[in-house]
C-alpha cells in the first residue's frame, strides 16, 4: 500500500509537471508536495498512514543530518587551521540494532558521510560495529550520538 500511494504520489507529481509546463526542480518540489498533500487528504481516514508518517520522519532526518554534517564540518576545518591539536582519536565498539544488511550499510555510509568519523570495520555476525573518531572525549556520549542521532531515526524509517 505504502508504494503504491508513492507511486501515485510521482504519477501526480508527472501530471502537474505536463499541466504546467515547466520542468524545473523548483517545479518538481511544488508538485511533490502538492500531490503529497492531495492524497494525505484523500485517505486521511483510512487505516494505513504509514507513507505520510515515514515522508515527515525522511524530511526531519535529512535536516538534522545536514545540521550535524555542517558542525562536524566546522569542527575539522577549525582543526585544519588552527596551530594547536584538539583532537582526542580512538575507535569504539558499537552494538548495533540493525539487523539486515541495507539497513548496516546505510548507517555506515551516513557515519562514513560525516567528517570526523569513519567506520573501521563491522563484526562477522553483524552485531557490532567499530568506528573511528576524532574527538573522543567522552566514548559514552560518543556511542550514545550515533545510537540515537543515526541508528534510531534510520531504522524508525526503514522498519
Amino acid at each position: 500500500m505504502m508504494q503504491n500511494r508513492f507511486l501515485l504520489n510521482v504519477v501526480l507529481t508527472l501530471i502537474w509537471m505536463a499541466l504546467t509546463g515547466a520542468f524545473t526542480y523548483i517545479n518538481i518540489f511544488i508538485g511533490f508536495v502538492i500531490s503529497f498533500f492531495i492524497l494525505w487528504v484523500i485517505s486521511r481516514n483510512s487505516e494505513d498512514n504509514r507513507y505520510f508518517t515515514i515522508a515527515f520522519k525522511i524530511v526531519g532526518f535529512f535536516f538534522f543530518f545536514l545540521w550535524e554534517m555542517l558542525k562536524a564540518n566546522w569542527q575539522v576545518a577549525y582543526e585544519v587551521m588552527t596551530s594547536h591539536l584538539h583532537m582526542k582519536p580512538g575507535i569504539v565498539k558499537i552494538e548495533l540494532d540493525a539487523k539486515t544488511d541495507l539497513e548496516i550499510t546505510l548507517l555506515s555510509n551516513l557515519i562514513a558521510l560525516t567528517p570526523g568519523t569513519l567506520v573501521v570495520d563491522v563484526s562477522d555476525d553483524r552485531k557490532v560495529m567499530y568506528v573511528h573518531g576524532m574527538y573522543l572525549e567522552d566514548k559514552a556520549k560518543f556511542i550514545q550520538s550515533i545510537k540515537l542521532g543515526l541508528e534510531k531515526p534510520l531504522l524508525d524509517i526503514m522498519r
